[in-house]
C-alpha cells in the first residue's frame, strides 16, 4: 500500500527564523517535488499573506493547471467568511487548508467563541468554498493539547465534521509534544468518530520525535503524513522529507511513490536558498552519513559488506567514503588509494598510515584529494604539480568591486588574467574562468564553501578552507590552509586544478 506525503516546505517551513524564499524559488521547489520527487500534494503558503504571495501562488498555479498537477496544490486558509476563499479564487487554487481550533482553549481564548459557534462558522466556511469549486481540508490546529484537556470538544467537532463534504482531517502535534504511545492513543480515539482512511498526521519536532510520531501515524491507518525538506520550520521544525521517505520505505509495511534519488538534490537546492546548512549527521542528506571512519568498519565492508544496512547510499544517489584520519586503518587507506587509482607497496602503505593517523592527532581534516601531496611529502618523491599558482593579488575596497589579478602556470606554460567580482575569491575565480575558457578546461561546479577557524579570537590564526567541487555526477573536496582566508580558498582551488587537469 501506497501512503500519501504533503509538504508543507513553503509554509511551514518558511516560518524557520530567517528564510524567506523567492517567488521564483517557490516555483522552482514546487516543480522539483512534483516531477522529480514526485510527491503527493504540496502546501504553498497561507492566504492572505501579501501581494506579492499572491502573485507568487498565481504562477504556481498556472504552472501547476498546465501539467494537470493543479490538485496537487493546497494554500492554508482561515475561518474568516469568504476572505480566504475570495484570495484562493484570485490565486487559481482549488484546495483549502481550512485552520480550525481542535482545542476548546483556543476556541474560547484566542477566538473568544463557543464551540458551536466555531462549528458553525467552519461548517458556512465549507459550504461557500464548495460552491466556488474549492474543496477543503480541515486542520485541528492544538490537536494534542485538545486530546489532553477536552476531548469531548474535539470529538464534537469531528462529528460535524464527519457530516460535510471535507476530504481530510489534518490532526497536527502543533507544540511537538506528543510520544508515539500517545500518537496512537489518539487516533484510534479519533477513528470512532470520523474515517480514519480520512486523516492526515502533522507533526512537529519539539521533542526530537516527529519522524517516529509520523511512522506511528501511518501505522494505525491515516493516509497522510506532512513534512518538510530538511525538516524546516518553526521552532525545531517539522519531520523532514528525506528520512521520511526512508523510514516508511524500510520500517513500514507501506511504501511512498517518491524518487528516492531526487532526495538530495532537493535537499541542497533548499539548503543554499534557505541558507540553513545541515547537520553534517543528518539522516539521508548529511555529508557524512555514508562515511565509515573507524578503520574496523573498512576492514568489514571489504571483507563483504559486514557493515552495510538496507540504508545503502545508491539508493539515494551517493557513494560509500571511507575518511582518513587518526581512526584509520590499513583498509580505510586501501579504499582510497583505489579510488585515486594509486599502487603503493605494503611498506608505504605503512608509512603514509603512520602520517594520516599523526595528522588526525593533530586535528588535521584529510580528504581522499590530500593523499597525493602526503605520499609525495613522505615518500620523499616529487609530487608532478601540472597546475601552479605564481602570483595572485586581490584588491577590495569600500567604493568599488574587488579586483583580482592572477598569474598560473599551467603545463610550462605561463598565462595571465584579471578580472572583477561581488568578493575576492569571485574576482579569483572569474579570472581563472576566462583562463580556463582559453585552454579549453573544463572546471567543476562549485558546491560548497566552509570555512573553520578555530575559536579564540586571534587574528593570525590559520584558516582552513574546505571547497565542495561537482564534476558530473562526481563529488570531491579539496582543503587550503593559510592564516589569510583568501589564500586558503586560493591553495584549495589550486588542488583542485592539479586534481583535473591530465
Amino acid at each position: 500500500m501506497t501512503i500519501n506525503l504533503l509538504d508543507t516546505t513553503l509554509r511551514d517551513g518558511e516560518q524557520t527564523r530567517g528564510v524567506s524564499f523567492s517567488p521564483q524559488e517557490k516555483l522552482s521547489i514546487v516543480k522539483m517535488l512534483l516531477k522529480e520527487v514526485k510527491i503527493n500534494r504540496v502546501e504553498v503558503t497561507s492566504a492572505r499573506v501579501s501581494e506579492g504571495e499572491l502573485e507568487s501562488v498565481k504562477a504556481i498555479c498556472e504552472w501547476a493547471k498546465k501539467e494537470n498537477l493543479l490538485e496537487k496544490i493546497e494554500v492554508l486558509g482561515f475561518v474568516d467568511g469568504e476572505k480566504s476563499i475570495d484570495w484562493l479564487v484570485k490565486a487559481g487554487c482549488k484546495k483549502l487548508n481550512l485552520l480550525a481550533k481542535g482545542s476548546e482553549k483556543h476556541c474560547r481564548k484566542q477566538l473568544r467563541k463557543s464551540p458551536k459557534q466555531h462549528f458553525e462558522d467552519v461548517k458556512k466556511l465549507i459550504e461557500n468554498a464548495n460552491s466556488k469549486g474549492i474543496g477543503v481540508n480541515v486542520y485541528f490546529e492544538d490537536w494534542s493539547n485538545g486530546m489532553r484537556n477536552s476531548k469531548e470538544y474535539v470529538f464534537d467537532f469531528a462529528k460535524v465534521l464527519a457530516k460535510t463534504n471535507i476530504e481530510q482531517l489534518m490532526l497536527p502535534d502543533t507544540l511537538g509534544i506528543l510520544s508515539p504511545s500517545e500518537v496512537k492513543k489518539y487516533i484510534l480515539e479519533m477513528k470512532q468518530f470520523f474515517p480514519i482512511e480520512k486523516m492526515d498526521f502533522h507533526a512537529h519536532n519539539d521533542y526530537g520525535v516527529a519522524t517516529a510520531n509520523s511512522l506511528t501515524a501511518v501505522e494505525v491507518g491515516v493516509s497522510c503524513v506532512h513534512c518538510t525538506i530538511n525538516g524546516l520550520g518553526e521552532r525545531t521544525g517539522n519531520t523532514p522529507l528525506a528520512e521520511l521517505v526512508a523510514v516508511l520505505n524500510d520500517l513500514s509495511e507501506f511504501k511512498t511513490s517518491v524518487d528516492e534519488k531526487s532526495l538530495v538534490k532537493v535537499s541542497r537546492f533548499v539548503e543554499q536558498i534557505s541558507g540553513k546548512k545541515n547537520p553534517s549527521n543528518k539522516p539521508i542528506v548529511g555529508e557524512n552519513v555514508f562515511t565509515q571512519t573507524a578503520g574496523i568498519h573498512a576492514d568489514g565492508d571489504a571483507k563483504g559488506n559486514l557493515y552495510a544496512s538496507a540504508l545503502t547510499p545508491e539508493r539515494f544517489g551517493r557513494k560509500r567514503e571511507y575518511a582518513l584520519g587518526k581512526l584509520s586503518g590499513k583498509a580505510s587507506l586501501e579504499h582510497n588509494l583505489k579510488k585515486l587509482k594509486i599502487d603503493l607497496t605494503d611498506e608505504q602503505k605503512k608509512l603514509v598510515l603512520k602520517e594520516i593517523i599523526l595528522l588526525g592527532d593533530k586535528k588535521k581534516t584529510i580528504t581522499s584529494e590530500d593523499l597525493p601531496f602526503i605520499i609525495s611529502d613522505i615518500l620523499k618523491t616529487p609530487l608532478t604539480e601540472k597546475v601552479k599558482i605564481l602570483e595572485c593579488e586581490v584588491s577590495s575596497s569600500i567604493k568599488g568591486k574587488p579586483t583580482a589579478f592572477l598569474k598560473i602556470k599551467i603545463n610550462n606554460a605561463e598565462l595571465n588574467s584579471e578580472a572583477e567580482g561581488n568578493g575576492g575569491y569571485d574576482a579569483f575565480m572569474i579570472a581563472l574562468k576566462k583562463i580556463a575558457l582559453k585552454q579549453k578546461i573544463p572546471l567543476p561546479k562549485l558546491l560548497d564553501y566552509a570555512v573553520t577557524i578555530p575559536p579564540g579570537g586571534k587574528t593570525n590564526a590559520l584558516v582552513e578552507t574546505t571547497i565542495t567541487w561537482g564534476n558530473k555526477d562526481d563529488e570531491f573536496r579539496t582543503i587550503g590552509v593559510d592564516s589569510d582566508q583568501l589564500m586558503a580558498s586560493v591553495k584549495a582551488t589550486e588542488k583542485m586544478l592539479n586534481l583535473i587537469i591530465e
